[in-house]
């Protein structure tokens, strides 16, 4: 509904075909119309070697996927993440497994919370 985020996995990346096809399964059977990738923007808002792996991943995906991809600056995302676990008292073991799923649901609330009419 593009209403809130909420953490589904992490996907491991071992070849770009495996990737694609495990994409393709989970968009299928949650619905997902868009993909969102956060780019890691430097904290100036300059781009680095970081987000240039992003923007040639996104045009990867694109070729391979017929789904709208975009890029959402994730920044300071982590350090986000990590305060929220903190706040909860989780132990340092939980919040390193959880860690990239929480931060992904930190971007991916503020993409939706920014183009809420897009969902409506």
């Amino acid at each position: 509904m593009g209403i809130i985020a909420r953490p589904l996995s992490v996907v491991e990346h071992h070849s770009d075909d495996l990737l694609f096809a495990e994409l393709t399964h989970v968009m299928a059977e949650y619905g997902v119309t868009h993909i969102v990738l956060g780019l890691p923007l430097k904290l100036d808002g300059t781009e680095g070697p970081a987000a240039l792996e992003v923007r040639t991943f996104a045009e990867k995906l694109r070729g391979a996927l017929s789904t709208p991809v975009e890029l959402w600056d994730e920044r300071l995302s982590t350090a986000q993440a990590e305060r929220a676990m903190l706040d909860a008292d989780m132990s340092r073991a939980n919040r390193k497994q959880r860690r990239d799923k929480v931060a992904a649901q930190i971007f991916l609330q503020s993409y939706l919370d920014a183009h809420r009419s897009d969902f409506a």
